[in-house]
């Protein structure tokens, strides 16, 4: 009997945790809403193949209108490409002071850089 064989593509995460670096509190818990504007931001970073290579685009998302404010792409998932598409969300405005920001536990987060900023 021939049996065909399905390949199945390994799933390559992202998130790589800072074993040296103390995690953040969870200021959102589970309440992914926000009454106003500027209140709360959530953050990702994916990668898509392209034919150069990977590409990795960052994005924050304000939880009340469920718009991307910032976002940033690269060649890599470095700190500084957080730090620009969160750069990009104060540029716009509209950030409250002591907006509450809220993404995965990936060193990119977790880094001086993105912490100072």
């Amino acid at each position: 009997m021939n049996r065909k064989r399905v390949a199945r593509r390994r799933r390559r995460s992202l998130t790589r945790p800072d074993a040296k670096a103390k995690p953040a509190l969870d200021l959102i818990g589970r309440h992914f809403h926000a009454e106003r504007p500027g209140t709360k931001l959530v953050g990702d970073i994916t990668y898509l193949p392209t034919a150069e290579g990977w590409l990795y685009p960052a994005c924050w998302l304000d939880l009340a209108t469920r718009e991307v404010v910032g976002y940033a792409m690269a060649d890599h998932h470095r700190a500084e490409l957080v730090v620009d598409a969160l750069d990009m969300a104060h540029g716009r405005g509209g950030l409250e002071p002591g907006c509450v920001i809220h993404s995965e536990r990936g060193s990119e987060y977790t880094s001086t850089q993105f912490r100072h900023e």
